[in-house]
């Protein structure tokens, strides 16, 4: 397969499926942090010791491949454009830290995308799993498969009391991160959100925008994940994130139903001006891009829209962005270059989908 496909093709196979709770939960990620006893970490490391990381991980690839997977990618950071590393940021598949930082990182990918193991992050190992919809227990299983599979060939750094030993403290344990992408526009239209941040906080998550740490909630995308690794199993943190994805399910579902009582016409107005922005204009700005796409998926799983399918939104959210845009363009665009070809992409893409 063409490592190119990676760059161009912005929807990953699992992101075309659908899985339990689809209409608010995108995607179900679980990510395991290792490191290999015989080397500092990598914020501490050489380059020397980078290079011999990324060596170890290539001879373990050639010997064998993780279970179920018969063929993975091997990309090293400093062999690919930056654009192209920024387009891999846009699709989840590797952190903007490994994207931005780690001259001599790499990742590992698996053909549909669902399995990524990114090499010199601010680990030496990250092992990374997607799943569509809510399915983090499934998506548990299948990183555990893989970090068996790394620990048969390699030595971790592991401590009989604490547990895996990572760069930073809060990843000690387990080193495991779960986290969810929600989609969540009832909660945000009724202003339920500020309330209900806090005291998810409170439970010992956190709640970040679409791209993790730093980032905004484009489009009423939430990623919500643990912070706590040390003192509780895999498990218990995903069967607990689960609660948590439960509880905010059913807010979700009464903001919606809510809406759809008191404020039924707004609601629908709101959705189809979206759906004409984004059918008609000429130039579009990024955030204005995602919160229509927002409202247009919202008006798709409450029944107003019939004749788009959910998968076009997925698409379109990462078509949209910056990286993707350039990418298609064959170089860099200034902003409002950008936002004309994002507007031009939209309409193209609505019309093909109107057209079938």
């Amino acid at each position: 397969m063409s490592l190119e496909r990676f760059f161009n093709q912005a929807v990953s196979s699992w992101m075309s499926e659908e899985g339990p709770d689809s209409d608010i939960v995108l995607s179900s990620r679980i990510r395991l942090a290792r490191n290999l006893e015989e080397f500092n970490f990598p914020t501490i490391f050489s380059h020397e010791e980078a290079k011999q990381v990324i060596q170890i991980l290539e001879e373990t690839l050639k010997k064998s491949n993780p279970p179920g997977f018969n063929h993975m990618n091997f990309l090293k950071m400093n062999e690919i454009q930056p654009l192209q590393k920024r387009v891999l940021v846009e699709k989840h598949l590797i952190s903007p830290h490994l994207a931005e930082d780690a001259s001599y990182g790499a990742v590992l990918l698996s053909e549909n995308e669902e399995v990524s193991i990114m090499i010199n992050e601010e680990d030496h190992i990250r092992i990374q799993c997607l799943f569509p919809g809510l399915q983090l227990t499934e998506a548990l299983k299948a990183a555990n498969e893989i970090d068996d599979w790394l620990e048969n060939n390699l030595q971790f750094a592991f401590d009989e009391k604490y547990g895996y030993l990572t760069s930073c403290p809060t990843n000690v344990g387990t080193g495991l991160r779960a986290s969810l992408m929600m989609h969540l526009p009832g909660v945000v239209l009724t202003q339920q959100i500020n309330r209900i941040i806090p005291a998810i906080n409170q439970l010992g998550f956190v709640v970040r925008g679409i791209y993790g740490e730093g980032s905004e909630a484009l489009g009423n995308i939430f990623q919500i994940s643990n912070q706590i690794t040390l003192g509780k199993s895999e498990e218990d943190i995903c069967l607990d994130l689960m609660g948590v994805a439960s509880q905010l399910i059913s807010q979700e579902k009464s903001a919606r139903e809510a809406l759809q009582k008191t404020s039924n016409i707004q609601l629908e107005d709101r959705v189809f001006r979206s759906l004409g922005i984004l059918t008609n204009s000429r130039i579009i700005e990024s955030k204005e891009a995602a919160k229509c796409l927002s409202d247009v998926r919202l008006g798709i799983d409450l029944g107003y829209i019939t004749h788009l399918s959910k998968n076009i939104l997925n698409e379109l959210m990462i078509l949209t962005q910056p990286g993707f845009l350039q990418q298609y363009a064959g170089g860099p665009l200034r902003p409002f270059e950008r936002d004309i070809r994002r507007a031009a992409l939209i309409r193209e893409r609505f019309k093909m989908e109107t057209e079938k």
